[in-house]
């Protein structure tokens, strides 16, 4: 038997059956070529991890497979970029928010050239493969790179709506993305705006705001503390630098306690971003940042470790409860 992995084999199909999601990734880049921008892709030896396979396949002249070559293909990027090429590349989010921080510091955002990042598998959706796989400090490392976006979208229609609009963003981004077996929050014709928050209901006792996969954990915690009479509201902060400081200044002055959540160390991340606004500008509530303690995370299966470390509804529940007491 062949040990290609091609597009029909029981490989390909398993995986993206387990994480259909990524699909997103692929379609969105495909509606820009089809819209006549200049797309190139690139992935470090895992399309089939990451879904590009589906835009391989379909646009296999714009797709380069680089190999376990992480620092080389940022740079490579940097560098079709200045071609005048579209670049979007992608690998594991420890790689590339981490082994490649130099090379996106210096090749890509100093130069200011519009190379786009999709570091997937994020926080600790890598489970078993332990702390050289997990990504829990790659927010904070991004978000001080000057020049950089960062994007944490909920699901794969926001992450394809994000993909479109950042065909007219003049800035590098970095995208947090997860495994692609998250639930979806939002319709497939999603809008998306960068810089922009988007609130699910307002909370006079509690708003949680969440990004990436605390979002769908964070409206059904809200769904369950309003039906015992509590009023809590959730934003979902797809853009987490620049922040949409309007939208958090808002919530901190009619809500008694604000809650951010994440899957991502609490230093240096979303909420380390929410608590340098609203601390710049002081208001009646008071923030509770809720991740993964200053740590490494532990290792075993993604969903014994979301509910360990309370980052699914159950444990946002539990957190919200214990702020409000």
């Amino acid at each position: 038997m062949s040990a290609t992995l091609e597009a029909g084999s029981w490989q390909y199909r398993a995986l993206n059956a387990l994480n259909p999601g990524l699909d997103h990734l692929s379609d969105g880049l495909i509606d820009l070529v089809e819209a006549g921008y200049p797309v190139v892709a690139g992935s470090a030896d895992l399309k089939y991890s990451n879904g590009l396979v589906k835009f391989a396949d379909a646009h296999p002249d714009r797709f380069v497979q680089f190999g376990i070559s992480e620092q080389h293909m940022v740079s490579a990027a940097a560098g079709l970029a200045t071609t005048g090429a579209m670049p979007f590349v992608a690998t594991f989010a420890s790689f590339l928010g981490l082994l490649c921080c130099e090379q996106i510091r210096m090749d890509v955002a100093y130069t200011k050239l519009p190379v786009r990042l999709i570091g997937h598998h994020t926080g600790i959706a890598l489970g078993f493969y332990g702390t050289s796989h997990h990504a829990t400090e790659d927010i904070s490392t991004m978000r001080a790179i000057a020049g950089l976006t960062v994007v944490s979208p909920a699901d794969g229609p926001q992450l394809r709506a994000a993909i479109r609009a950042s065909a007219a963003w003049e800035q590098p981004i970095y995208f947090r993305i997860s495994r692609g077996r998250d639930p979806q929050v939002y319709d497939d014709d999603v809008a998306f705006e960068f810089g922009r928050g988007i609130e699910h209901g307002s909370g006079a006792d509690l708003t949680f705001i969440a990004c990436g996969t605390l979002v769908h954990p964070a409206l059904e915690a809200a769904e369950a503390l309003r039906r015992e009479g509590l009023s809590v509201g959730v934003v979902d902060m797809p853009t987490i630098k620049p922040l949409d400081e309007e939208l958090v200044r808002t919530v901190a002055a009619r809500s008694r306690i604000v809650v951010t959540a994440e899957e991502h160390n609490v230093l240096g991340g979303l909420g380390a971003a929410v608590a340098e606004v609203m601390a710049e500008h002081p208001s009646r509530a008071r923030l509770v940042r809720h991740g993964i303690a200053d740590e490494f995370s532990l290792i075993g299966p993604p969903t014994h470790l979301y509910r360990y470390y309370r980052l699914d509804a159950a444990g946002l529940v539990g957190v919200a409860k214990l702020a409000l007491q």
